[in-house]
């Protein structure tokens, strides 16, 4: 196992380091932060999440493209997050691209040990970002998702799904709840 450096890095320098490095990190004004291991529940919530981004995509029709977790998305010059799912519309990205600079739909699936920072730093940092229109933040045990969008100005307006499709608009996604947790979702038929 690779030692994480202890000097401050810029994004470039830290996709470049992180290319080389098993496992999954983030920058975080110029740190790097290792991502805990996932437990069960995380990582089928996290492929069910990219599994109906992708259906939504192909329902709708839009040019726009879902990837799981393991590209990045550069927040600034200090700042490279890795979020558990995404969306990006235009034209698809080369093979070997290791960033998407202009995401629309951010995904966090939250944990133990990134729940706080997922709602607060996280939070701040993906909205900072003028393409982000979308960040979902996914309890992985129970149907909770916290939709927040971005409104007029620097409104950003917070819904709260248990059950329910989630509008994606946009780029135009409806997210169904029932395909990431099952039948088993309040009023999903369950």
């Amino acid at each position: 196992m690779s030692a994480i450096p202890e000097k401050r890095m810029g994004a470039e320098e830290f996709l470049a380091w992180a290319e080389g490095v098993p496992g999954r990190y983030e920058l975080v004004d110029g740190e790097i932060f290792a991502q805990a291991a996932e437990r069960v529940a995380h990582a089928r919530v996290k492929g069910e999440v990219f599994v109906a981004l992708r259906d939504a995509i192909r329902a709708s029709g839009v040019p726009c493209q879902a990837l799981p977790d393991g590209v990045a998305v550069r927040v600034d010059a200090r700042t490279v997050f890795e979020p558990d799912a995404q969306v990006y519309c235009g034209p698809e990205l080369p093979d070997d691209a290791l960033l998407v600079e202009n995401p629309v739909v951010v995904v966090e699936v939250i944990s133990p040990s990134t729940g706080r920072n997922d709602a607060l730093g996280k939070f701040e940092g993906y909205f900072r970002l003028p393409s982000v229109m979308h960040y979902l933040i996914v309890d992985p045990n129970k149907p909770l998702v916290i939709h927040h969008a971005r409104g007029d100005g620097e409104t950003i307006l917070t819904r709260i799904f248990r059950s329910g499709v989630v509008g994606l608009d946009p780029p135009g996604l409806s997210l169904d709840l029932t395909q990431i947790y099952g039948a088993a979702t309040p009023g999903g038929g369950g």
